[in-house]
This record gives C-alpha cells, sequence and structure tokens, in this order.
C-alpha cells in the first residue's frame, strides 16, 4: 500500500514571497535594456543628424547660383 504524501497549505506569505522574486528578476531585465536602448537611440539620432547635414549641404550646392562678372 502506497503512502499519499500530505498536501501542504500555500500561504499568503509563500505566494507574496514568489511574485516578489518573479518581479525583481523582470526589473533586473528590464533595467539591462533600458541602457542598451538609450544607447542605440543616442548613435541613431546622431546619425540622423549628420544625414540630413549631408542631404542639406549637397542641395544646398545644387541650387547655388554663380554671378559672374564681366566689364566690357
Amino acid at each position: 500500500m502506497a503512502k499519499q504524501a500530505t498536501p501542504t497549505r500555500i500561504t499568503r506569505d509563500d505566494l507574496e514571497r514568489n511574485f516578489r522574486a518573479i518581479q525583481e528578476n523582470a526589473k533586473a531585465k528590464v533595467d539591462d535594456q533600458k541602457s542598451t536602448v538609450a544607447t542605440i537611440a543616442g548613435i541613431g539620432g546622431v546619425l540622423l543628424v549628420l544625414l540630413v547635414f549631408l542631404l542639406g549641404r549637397r542641395s544646398g550646392k545644387k541650387k547655388t547660383t554663380i554671378v559672374e562678372i564681366r566689364r566690357v
């Protein structure tokens, strides 16, 4: 005859401890990702500003009028 294990009761403290551990783990992962995302966004912003500057510079060269004055 096999003995059945007596079920242990899950208390409120057990649940709170487990939920807190899950929350802390998730919070640590989010904090790690925040710095990575901020770095990527900063680099992307600098590249975007540089691209706009270069395209504007090129456009300015195309539209520049050269006036030549000659004496007769």
